[in-house]
């Protein structure tokens, strides 16, 4: 602004008379001069760090800026395909971003989404969550406040959770929870073994069994699990009382019909939910569901394609969505997600596994913290190993998760104690994969 200029405007301002040309040529000096000592960000670097600290492949995309000191970290985990996100993020993103402004985050995040032309898998949505999380990390660090005071600040004190219990049998079960809700964890989720077989989230049940697969991998059996986890689910209620929230997964091990069957038989067991009764591809069936019981049901962890979360949501077919943030491709479509999801009074749960790197979970706990439909957290712990690569993981106390509050997502990564822990060529030597999991016959199921 000139000097003449902005001498006529202090003028007429004197006089108490301001016309609508002179208040906008006044607000349009404030906004430059708030501006003028802050020049926004470019892209001056991308790269990947890998590190695998408790057996777990995690990768985390970082983004350094053109002002010193200035970068930004974001979760890009893709456990069972891990060495693929990297090529992603570097021969692809990286060619696409370097030079742009990190101010424009929603940009960002569409530009990385159509370049591709296919959409919504999970690699370039791991890749995408890995930059789009990079870049609010950055936009916090500029502010110098914690995330989830860019997302409105908080809705609650802290994040409300659940811990894992399982055992091989029902005894274990309940020592297990006994043990967490000692820990002050008002919400369990439990899961049993089933003797001879594979089960899921605990330990194989028992010593064995006369069941005799027809193949020499191993073998799982949906109705055997579905008449053994509702036991349990009574012997919980039984033994631990009403007050626990009691969460079961099934994994989306069963069949349609017995899934229905399940959550229907499960229905007097109060529980606080049912997590993926279903498969993506079966998501059609959870109407049936909810015409037939009222048990609290949560979906979503496999998640990567708006046409998957979006008519559950819409027709009130779930009450908790559970992504995970960086399958569906970071914090940006999160927020989109929670937002919708309140609108039709579903809940969120976000997936937070051991196959989430802390950054994202910072990520999920400083959206959690933000919104008015938060449901539950699912909690894994951080060991010795992962604190030393990440300094400022979410903290644990009393069954609820705190959220950082240094700027950005508080977290900072040790790049040398990450060179400690490689990735490894994992079970089965299958670089992270699951492998495969058959019935009795050789049947393929999922897992």
């Amino acid at each position: 602004m000139s000097f003449d200029r902005r001498q006529f405007i202090q003028s007429v301002a004197g006089t108490g008379v301001l016309g609508i040309g002179a208040r906008f040529a006044i607000a349009e000096e404030q906004v430059a001069r708030a501006t003028r000592a802050t020049p926004s960000p470019h892209i001056k670097d991308i790269s990947v760090i890998e590190c695998a600290p408790e057996g777990v492949r995690l990768t985390v995309v970082k983004i350094t800026t053109d002002q010193d000191g200035l970068y930004g970290y974001g979760c890009a985990t893709f456990t069972q395909r891990a060495e693929l996100v990297r090529p992603a993020v570097e021969k692809y993103l990286k060619p696409l971003l370097l030079g742009k402004e990190t101010d424009r985050i929603e940009d960002i995040w569409q530009s990385c989404n159509d370049s591709g032309y296919w959409k919504n898998g999970p690699v370039l949505n791991n890749a995408i969550s890995g930059v789009d999380e990079a870049l609010w990390d950055i936009k916090g660090r500029q502010a110098n406040m914690p995330v989830y005071q860019l997302l409105g600040g908080k809705c609650r004190e802290a994040v409300e959770t659940y811990a894992h219990a399982g055992g091989g049998d029902f005894p274990d079960v309940v020592a297990s929870a006994r043990k967490f809700m000692a820990d002050g964890f008002r919400n369990v989720r439990v899961q049993i073994g089933i003797p001879g077989m594979e089960g899921y989230g605990s330990s194989t049940g028992g010593a064995g069994s006369n069941l005799k697969p027809l193949h020499a991998g191993p073998f799982f059996e949906p109705a055997y699990d579905m008449r053994r986890s509702l036991k349990m689910l009574e012997i919980c209620r039984q033994e631990l009382g009403p007050e626990v929230g009691l969460l079961h997964d099934v994994h989306e091990r069963l069949t349609p019909n017995e899934a229905v069957a399940f959550c229907k038989r499960a229905e007097e067991f109060d529980l606080f939910f049912v997590e993926d009764p279903l498969s993506p591809e079966d998501i059609d069936y959870f109407r049936q569901i909810r015409q037939n019981c009222a048990t609290p049901l949560s979906m979503g962890e496999l998640f990567n394609n708006p046409h998957e979360w979006q008519p559950l949501i819409e027709n009130r077919l779930i009450d908790y969505i559970r992504c995970h943030l960086s399958q569906v491709g970071g914090l940006s479509p999160a927020r989109k997600i929670a937002v919708l999801a309140e609108q039709y009074g579903v809940k969120t749960a976000w997936h937070g596994p051991g196959d989430v790197s802390p950054v994202g979970h910072m990520a999920q706990v400083s959206l959690d913290i933000a919104i008015p439909n938060f449901g539950i957290q699912e909690y894994t712990p951080f060991n010795d190993r992962t604190q030393e690569v990440f300094h400022g993981c979410p903290v644990m106390k009393d069954g609820y998760l705190w959220v950082n509050e240094n700027p950005g997502w508080g977290i900072e990564i040790d790049e040398k104690a990450a060179a400690k822990y490689p990735f490894t060529p994992g079970r089965n030597n299958l670089n992270g994969g699951w492998g495969v999991l058959r019935k009795l016959d050789g049947t393929v199921i999922k897992q």
